[in-house]
């Protein structure tokens, strides 16, 4: 049945303008996005089929173009806009962080370092600095590695920090596998980088490890 054979309340846009966007499953919000199915299949349906063929909004969004587009009923200007909508997503939790203090909001910041970071299919190793209100500078990301590793430099993360005159800094990285327990190497570099920031009065406030679903902070390990 056609979407606009549905009873009102039932249909995506109405039920997320009577009811906001929290009260829609993953398909109903998919199908929003997609805007029209294809021949013989509604947009309802066609957001169904393409949560079966990936089995999450996560797999799906995290698609190459070649993979997208072999999906029946999308194609290069879907995935456009899909990526479109993804960045932009980035930008606004990027400028919800950049206007509060890193420290005091540490939710959306790390929900900002997940955004960026989670599904990169190797390491990646990045920071945030901050100014002296712990303010938003600049975030970067700094070394790139395997899916299992990436070479971390301090005196790169240093010559960084003190070319945007960061008084602080928020490292993290992510961990390909899913798992965000640190290792005794990330555990290993977190003291040598306070050790040589503190060197030039900045501080490390905080090295997160981002994993699949999951964020564990060195600082609050006491590391820090």
């Amino acid at each position: 049945m056609p979407i606009c054979d549905w009873p009102e309340a039932e249909r995506p846009r109405e039920k997320l303008l009577h009811r906001g966007a929290s009260a829609l499953s993953d398909a109903e919000l998919l199908a929003i996005f997609l805007r029209t199915g294809t021949k013989g299949i509604s947009a309802i349906d066609l957001a169904y089929n393409l949560l079966d063929e990936f089995s999450s909004l996560r797999n799906l969004f995290a698609a190459s173009l070649e993979e997208f587009s072999r999906a029946k009923g999308v194609g290069t200007a879907k995935y456009v806009q899909l990526q479109a909508v993804l960045e932009m997503s980035r930008r606004y939790l990027a400028e919800t962080v950049r206007r509060q203090d890193a420290i005091n909001s540490p939710q959306d910041t790390r929900q900002y370092l997940s955004s960026c970071l989670r599904d990169k299919p190797h390491e990646v190793f990045a920071a945030l600095f901050l100014d002296n209100r712990h303010q938003l500078i600049k975030f970067e990301e700094l070394f790139q590695g395997t899916i299992d590793g990436a070479s971390v430099y301090p005196r790169e993360v240093v010559k960084k920090a003190l070319f945007y005159n960061a008084a602080a800094i928020i490292v993290a990285h992510n961990h390909p596998s899913g798992i965000a327990e640190p290792s005794q190497a990330d555990e290993h570099i977190t003291i040598r980088l306070k050790d040589a920031l503190s060197l030039v009065d900045i501080r490390l406030l905080d090295h997160l490890i981002i994993g699949d679903g999951n964020i564990v902070s060195l600082a609050e390990r006491g590391l820090l």
